[in-house]
């Protein structure tokens, strides 16, 4: 898949093409996996969007400390793991602690997660597959 998606990647990148906003991404503590993601980061791109990716098993201080230094208009974190679900809470209470909550629309994904889950933890939204990612993130960061 990551050999798949090395050579379509650079066809699918648009000249010129001013960015419709920063997104933060990555995996949460404790999960490895990233196909998902790393799909949902290509369509960001294509749709002209500046995606900076933090990998997978990112700890909340990692995610907290990336968000204080970037500044993304979005933080993204995905899960595939039901047992990992509980970390991007974490990650939304640390971003509280620091106070930063209020500077960054939080996205949810992956695939045992849903719209209710994703409202639980108090995130800003939740995208069902790399489509519904994108279009959300469209609505989420206001036209610049």
């Amino acid at each position: 898949m990551k050999k798949g998606l090395g050579i379509v990647k650079p066809f699918l990148n648009v000249a010129d093409v001013k960015s419709k906003g920063t997104i933060l991404i990555g995996t949460v503590k404790g999960d490895l996996h990233d196909v998902g993601k790393n799909l949902v980061i290509i369509m960001l791109e294509a749709a002209g969007f500046h995606v900076i990716d933090l990998g997978v098993d990112v700890s909340r201080e990692n995610f907290v400390q990336q968000v204080q230094e970037v500044k993304p208009d979005i933080l993204g974190l995905s899960a595939l793991i039901t047992t990992t679900m509980p970390e991007m809470k974490n990650v939304i209470e640390a971003l509280e602690e620091k106070r930063l909550r209020n500077t960054v629309k939080v996205m949810v994904g992956g695939a045992p997660i849903d719209a209710t889950f994703a409202e639980k933890i108090g995130a800003d939204g939740y995208g069902k597959d790399a489509a519904k990612a994108v279009q959300l993130s469209k609505t989420v960061i206001a036209p610049k």
